[in-house]
C-alpha cells in the first residue's frame, strides 16, 4: 500500500491555484467580452423600459429618451452575434478575435448612429 502520509505533510506551493484578473494584460477582447456582459443585464432589466417606450410611442419626444437604450441593445446584439460565431468553433485565432471585437465595436456604433438618423429623418426633428 503506498505511504499517503509524505503527502499530507507537503505544503502547499505559494501561488494562485487559478489564473487571477492581476496577471491578465486587458485585451479589447477581455473588454468587450465584459461589456456583452453588463449589457446583457443591463437588458435584461431594461425589458420594461422597452415596454415604457412602447407606450409613450405616441409622443413626439419618445424616443429621445429611449435612444441611449437602443445603442447598448444594438451592441448586444452584434456581441451575441460574435458569440455565436465562436460556438462554430470559428474565429479563435488570435487575429481573428480582434477582428471580430472591433467590427462588434465598430457595427455597434456605426448601425446605432444610422438608427437615430433613420429616425430623425422619418420622425422629424421637433
Amino acid at each position: 500500500m503506498a505511504d499517503t502520509r509524505s503527502l499530507e505533510r507537503r505544503t502547499p506551493a505559494e501561488r494562485p491555484l487559478s489564473p487571477h484578473l492581476q496577471i491578465y494584460k486587458p485585451t479589447l477582447t477581455m473588454m468587450m467580452s465584459i461589456v456583452h456582459r453588463i449589457t446583457g443585464g443591463a437588458l435584461y432589466f431594461g425589458t420594461l423600459l422597452v415596454a415604457w417606450w412602447l407606450i409613450a410611442a405616441t409622443s413626439p419626444t419618445a424616443y429621445a429618451r429611449f435612444q441611449w437604450f437602443a445603442g447598448s441593445w444594438i451592441h448586444h446584439l452584434l456581441g451575441g452575434v460574435r458569440h455565436l460565431i465562436w460556438d462554430t468553433g470559428r474565429g479563435f485565432g488570435p487575429s481573428e478575435r480582434e477582428w471580430l471585437v472591433a467590427a462588434n465595436l465598430i457595427g455597434s456604433i456605426a448601425i446605432t448612429v444610422l438608427l437615430w438618423i433613420f429616425v430623425l429623418l422619418t420622425m422629424g426633428v421637433s
